[in-house]
């Protein structure tokens, strides 16, 4: 069974291959079918995995797609990978700085931003984001009064 912690894991259903962690190796492993079983889980089925025995070598095992394979998001959606290096710019604040990377934390997503020789962390919610111009690789927010001065 794989844990799913998508929106939409009807487009997954399609997926060619994954690749598992096998020892800290990333191996690819080819899908023959996936059954959804609810919004967040499915069991997959893999070929020259043909026993019971054999999947459960690989329980428990981190699960990657291809980047290729990932449907594309619009709007204010998207992948953390795909915002790293994008700039950061407030409404009141002006620009804070370049996304070093999202941390995914059990409660709260949090843009990690460097500004300077500081970080700031801002947290990955539709309230606070604005927009997202993919283009010129720029989040525009709207922090709550307060936050930013807390870092700065």
């Amino acid at each position: 069974m794989v844990h799913l912690d998508v929106d939409e894991p009807e487009k997954y259903q399609r997926l060619e291959s994954v690749y598992l962690d096998v020892y800290g190796e990333r191996i690819p492993f080819f899908i023959t079918r996936v059954e959804l079983k609810n919004r967040n889980s499915a069991l997959f089925s893999f070929a020259d995995v043909s026993s019971a025995d054999e999947a459960e070598e690989y329980t428990g095992r981190e699960m990657f797609l291809p980047v290729s394979s990932l449907p594309p998001l619009s709007g204010k959606q998207f992948y953390f990978h795909e915002v790293e290096g994008y700039t950061v710019i407030d409404s009141r604040q002006g620009e804070l700085g370049i996304v070093e990377s999202i941390l995914d934390l059990h409660q709260q997503a949090l843009f990690q931003v460097r500004h300077g020789e500081k970080e700031i962390l801002i947290p990955v919610v539709d309230q606070i984001i604005k927009n997202i111009d993919r283009e010129r690789k720029i989040i525009h927010i709207e922090a709550p009064e307060g936050l930013i001065e807390i870092y700065l």
